[in-house]
């Protein structure tokens, strides 16, 4: 029987390190470096080993070769700058060999700690072209680059906690679990679908064809910090468990959480969740319509159009790529660009404004567009934010 796919770079590298009180007090003299939340959840990504086979925050010949041609120094694709920021002052009083603290600049918790590889000044215009390919602040991933410090810390790290994510979400899972979940239901074929919103009829029916061609979907729903005005990811997770209970094979799907923060960078975005998917055992990656994306940065299929520019073999799993669906009245089911014939006025279409204003005045919307029991969590959900 074939396996599961490797991880990327071939091998799981998780940076959890269990400590006693003894090591966390030697953690405490340490020099502190306080992490914003988006650096907090990547720490917690390197822990988990989803970010394998990095072993920490990159150094500067990484970080240029990923922001300048999406590959580290030994060659391996990274799409996407895993970094660790301080202010020009911060950095003065480090030096290289050092090491240091992490710190939860928000709950003041001591994460982990790291050795100080190398300390560099970068071009946050170049990352955010690069990267965002657009340097426009109003874009919510540029915005955050154009905030943090100006000089990058690169090195190694060893993670103490995973912070509130183990706790808070039963679904909660690492790499090393959900491949052992996979393997014992006798997987080899397992379909990712990344989600960072409620699960409406065309998301639902994307995985079921991705059902359709595979041993089992993998339900990944993003619930580290998103933009303002997205769902929290508990009234999301009450969607997603309301929507498998109901509506899905149950020896034929996972539902499972990862705590890394948007980027909302598209394309490399894409490719960094595929990587991610790889670590977890994926074989295959849904990407639909407009996947990572944010307003009108990107277009509708680009995050497809990129996984054709990949090196051969740069990557295991391979994309889904899936068209815009819906449901259309004229075929009488759910359908696609690719196999509807019907005019756009015959199709259940709702936009994210529309919908927001519905759920808002609690209004239903049709069962064509989304599942009654996932509409009544969002409705008590928007009642409480008028």
């Amino acid at each position: 029987m074939r396996g599961l796919v490797p991880p990327h770079g071939e091998k799981l590298n998780p940076r959890f390190v269990k400590v006693d009180e003894e090591n966390r007090r030697k953690a405490e003299l340490l020099p502190q470096v306080h992490l914003n939340s988006k650096e907090v959840s990547d720490l917690i990504m390197l822990a988990m080993g989803a970010f394998s086979p990095l072993d920490g925050f990159m150094t500067q010949e990484d970080y240029l070769g990923v922001v300048r041609d999406m590959e580290m120094k030994d060659g391996l694709l990274w799409p996407v700058p895993i970094t660790l920021s301080i202010s020009g002052e911060e950095s003065q009083g480090l030096k290289e060999g050092q090491e240091i603290a992490l710190v939860d600049g928000e709950s003041g918790e001591i994460m982990g700690t790291m050795t100080v590889q190398e300390k560099f000044a970068y071009d946050k215009q170049e990352e955010a072209l690069q990267v965002f390919r657009t340097d426009d602040v109003a874009h919510p991933g540029v915005e955050r680059l154009h905030t943090q410090g100006d000089v990058y810390l690169g090195g190694p790290v060893q993670a103490f906690s995973e912070g509130k994510y183990p706790e808070e979400f039963p679904e909660f899972a690492r790499p090393a679990e959900t491949r052992r979940i996979f393997e014992e239901r006798g997987w080899s074929t397992v379909a990712a679908f990344q989600t960072r919103n409620p699960m409406h009829r065309s998301h639902e029916y994307l995985t079921k064809i991705a059902m359709e061609v595979s041993d089992g979907v993998f339900i990944h729903p993003i619930v580290g910090k998103l933009k303002a005005g997205d769902i929290p990811a508990k009234v999301r997770m009450e969607c997603y468990r309301a929507l498998l209970e109901n509506y899905f094979l149950q020896e034929r799907v996972v539902l499972k959480v990862y705590p890394m923060e948007m980027r909302y960078g598209g394309p490399k975005e894409a490719v960094l969740h595929a990587i991610i998917r790889q670590n977890f055992g994926c074989s295959h990656m849904i990407i639909g319509r407009d996947h990572a994306g944010v307003g009108k940065y990107y277009g509708a299929f680009d995050a497809q159009h990129i996984f054709d520019e990949l090196k051969p073999g740069a990557l295991h799993i391979e994309p889904l790529k899936l068209d815009w669906t819906f449901w259309c009245y004229k075929c009488g089911e759910m359908a696609s660009l690719k196999t509807c014939p019907h005019e756009v006025e015959d199709r259940c279409l709702i936009s994210g404004t529309e919908l927001r204003k519905m759920l808002s005045n609690g209004e239903k919307p049709p069962a064509e567009f989304s599942r009654p029991e996932v509409l009544d969590i969002l409705i008590d959900y928007y009642k409480t934010q008028n």
